[in-house]
């Protein structure tokens, strides 16, 4: 079992013709169930923030209208992985196995992506290459 995990949520785009990358947020969760916690409340935060309830009265009316059928639905999706519990098993048991894992939405204009990986396994991938170095 892996005890500690380094979570990213991240948002790319295309600027000057070239894709970068803008960090939403980092957090190095101490215990595997509060790096699910983060992924969930980091992809709820950015559904929230792309598809706000209408009704909310800091909007004026009319300044929220939907996008085109086209768009892909990123903060519905976003939402129905929070709330999928096989889903979040299968991230945790990847996460406990030292796995990455990279749950990435696109629409039109941005890819979101949040990933998470365990500390130990990082840490035992940059000692490989040492162990394979011939020594004569």
């Amino acid at each position: 079992m892996h005890d500690e995990f380094l979570c990213h949520v991240t948002a790319y785009g295309m600027c000057g013709g070239q894709r970068i990358g803008v960090p939403l947020g980092t957090y190095r969760a101490p215990t595997l169930a509060l790096a699910l916690w983060w992924l969930r409340d980091r992809a709820t935060w950015i559904a929230e923030r792309l598809d706000p309830l209408p009704e909310n009265p800091r909007f004026p009316h009319g300044s929220l209208v939907p996008v085109a059928e086209t768009v892909s639905d990123v903060p519905g999706l976003l939402r129905a992985w929070c709330a999928d519990a096989a889903r979040q098993e299968l991230v945790a048991d990847e996460l406990a196995d030292g796995r990455l894992v990279r749950i990435a939405l696109q629409d039109d204009t941005t890819e979101y992506e949040l990933l998470a990986e365990s500390v130990d396994a990082l840490r035992m991938q940059r000692t490989i290459p040492a162990l394979v170095v011939p020594v004569a």
